[in-house]
């Protein structure tokens, strides 16, 4: 269990994630059953904290309940400020906010088949667009160059204007985790994420996720990857829906 949170951002943190006395109940052979119980948790700017534990003990769950996906049975989940978990909050509203600040990278693979490997990476960055100003031909350039730089680290920049069907396991991962990156979220939710990584591949995506969170995004990765485990500042283990 992380007795302390260790900062990598050199700014003065600020508070990205705050889940109170969480839980998120089930029926399962009209049985309750509780896959998060009283969960209370919070991260900062520049956190990167890992949490383990064998299948089936709520890990993914409680990641959904973060990005919005789910609501909580009981309790509160706020992001950046915003209560996600409250009945009034929309629908719209949470897919606004996870397009412009957070980055999720889910255990299932989540391309859209119609899409290319381009399109699927700069598709939070259109969603992100569609509620504000129109961006400038600059923005766009950026946003062109830095999937690009992204795609060349991870060795994938010659599968841009490929479709997902063409991609094996590994590479649509890769794909997922720049689609993840690109709109420098102030929270990273990653599900697994070198699951299907080779471990030249997996240091790649372990740096990048350090680069992340010293520029001050909040980093919460699930992983049952040792290697990737210690990569984080601390980690908490995850069992019968507890966080220890």
């Amino acid at each position: 269990m992380c007795e302390k949170t260790i900062l990598n951002s050199e700014k003065s943190p600020v508070s990205v994630l705050n889940l109170n006395r969480v839980t998120r109940e089930f029926m399962r052979r009209k049985h309750r059953f509780s896959a998060v119980n009283n969960v209370s948790f919070s991260l900062n700017s520049g956190d990167f904290v890992a949490i383990v534990g064998k299948s089936g003990n709520g890990k993914s769950t409680l990641l959904n309940l973060i990005a919005g996906l789910l609501k909580p049975t009981y309790g509160s989940v706020t992001v950046l400020g915003n209560k996600i978990s409250a009945p009034e909050i929309s629908d719209v509203e949470v897919s606004r906010l996870r397009a412009q600040n957070i980055g999720f990278v889910t255990q299932s693979q989540t391309l859209l088949p119609n899409l290319t490997v381009y399109d699927n990476i700069l598709l939070p960055v259109q969603i992100a667009k569609s509620s504000e100003v129109k961006g400038s031909e600059d923005v766009q350039d950026y946003y062109s160059n830095r999937a690009l730089d992204f795609c060349k680290r991870l060795h994938i920049e010659d599968l841009l204007w490929c479709y997902p069907k063409e991609l094996s396991g590994g590479e649509m991962r890769r794909v997922m985790i720049v689609r993840a990156l690109i709109n420098n979220p102030k929270l990273l939710l990653l599900d697994e994420p070198t699951g299907d990584l080779d471990p030249e591949h997996t240091l790649i995506v372990v740096e990048m996720l350090r680069e992340a969170a010293k520029r001050g995004a909040a980093v919460l990765m699930v992983t049952h990857d040792s290697e990737a485990a210690r990569s984080a500042d601390c980690t908490y283990t995850m069992d019968a829906g507890s966080l220890h």
